[in-house]
């Protein structure tokens, strides 16, 4: 039987260790709790460069759609902007490791991933924090939870379909459950346009992310047997 001694073979057992290591440790805890009630957290990842900006504002509106549907979701907002982020197999002292340990979260039953549109696609910080997701991965850690795709962009037709297929396709390598924003829409997912750094005056748009919220609050209730 061969051996990976290699460098990203020894990093990638590690970060994979790491993971489930923080996924025994929560479900001890839970079990200590004896007969609290059940929560389920919904995760929204911003992955703009720009911290606190409009896609960031996207997936507040997702957020807050999502914590509207039931006392028992809670949500929470991780921005990548600002943040030191290396594509793999680097960086793995860098704030990643943070971010691993919210997804990781055994009360984690949704993540929405938000991105703006540059040419017609994600950003490159998205990529890279979907290419350092590969841990959880090893150990399908993200199975059956729910995802969401918003995207960002400068136009009504400026290529949010596109970059939210393209998000949707690393979502599914986890065998992760994939919803749109539900009806009367029910479309892909959450499409805005970013007019003078402000999404709210996109009617349409914020309709999308309030309903992307809630489908995927809803469906991780459902998972979670949580009514």
């Amino acid at each position: 039987m061969s051996t990976d001694l290699s460098r990203r073979g020894f990093l990638g057992t590690t970060a994979a260790v790491a993971v489930l290591g923080l996924a025994n440790e929560t479900r001890a805890e839970e079990a200590a709790g004896g007969g609290a009630a059940k929560t389920v957290k919904i995760v929204g990842v911003s992955c703009s460069p720009r911290k606190g900006k409009t896609t960031a504002q996207a997936v507040q509106i997702c957020l807050a759609a999502a914590k509207e549907v039931s006392p028992s979701i809670e949500v929470e907002l991780v921005d990548l902007g600002g943040m030191k982020m290396d594509p793999p197999p680097q960086g793995q002292e860098d704030e990643f490791q943070k971010i691993l340990a919210v997804l990781s979260d055994a009360k984690v039953g949704g993540i929405i991933v938000g991105s703006p549109v540059y040419y017609s696609n994600m950003s490159a910080l998205c990529k890279v924090f979907l290419e350092r997701c590969g841990p959880l991965r090893k150990g399908f850690a993200l199975s059956n939870k729910v995802g969401g795709v918003v995207a960002v962009a400068g136009a009504r037709n400026g290529g949010q379909e596109q970059t939210i297929r393209s998000i949707q396709a690393t979502l599914m390598a986890h065998e992760m459950l994939l919803v749109g924003d539900g009806r009367p829409a029910s479309h892909q997912g959450a499409t805005l346009v970013n007019t003078k750094d402000d999404v709210s005056g996109d009617e349409f748009g914020v309709g999308t992310a309030k309903g992307l919220g809630r489908r995927v609050a809803e469906v991780a209730l459902r998972m979670a047997g949580v009514k």
